[in-house]
């Protein structure tokens, strides 16, 4: 399952030459996050009630080409890997069909005693999710 969402880059989030900075791209994935947790069927209010929250444990970027000032980015998101701990979700940016960045968080839960397991509900979600 491919879920997106999309933004037109501001004026902000550039550089002089009208380049997007780097930083931008793991918050456009974080935005994008939201929009892939609720299309799983695990909205953030329903991952709190389950007694913990799942946590970005690690983030990679590989970079193709630049986002600019006036491009609308769209982040395509799915899930990647789904294990009994973690799961990876992997974020492409693009404009139009140029991808510019592939960013891929891996996610842990992390209950009130530290990172633990998936509880069983939101892992079999996460799982029906799966590329």
């Amino acid at each position: 399952m491919t879920v997106s969402w999309s933004s037109p880059v501001r004026y902000v989030e550039c550089d002089q030459q009208g380049v997007v900075f780097n930083a931008h791209y793991l918050t456009w994935a974080d935005e994008a996050s939201n929009v892939w947790w609720s299309a799983t069927g695990l909205p953030w209010d329903t991952l709190t009630a389950a007694g913990g929250e799942p946590v970005v444990k690690a983030s990679t970027l590989e970079w193709s080409s630049s986002a600019r000032w006036g491009d609308t980015v769209t982040v395509d998101a799915e899930t990647e890997k789904v294990g009994r701990t973690s799961a990876t979700v992997r974020f492409t940016v693009r404009v139009d069909e140029r991808v510019c960045c592939v960013v891929r968080n891996t996610y842990v839960w992390l209950s009130g005693e530290g990172a633990a397991p998936w509880p069983d509900d939101v892992r079999a979600k996460l799982t029906a999710s799966t590329a």
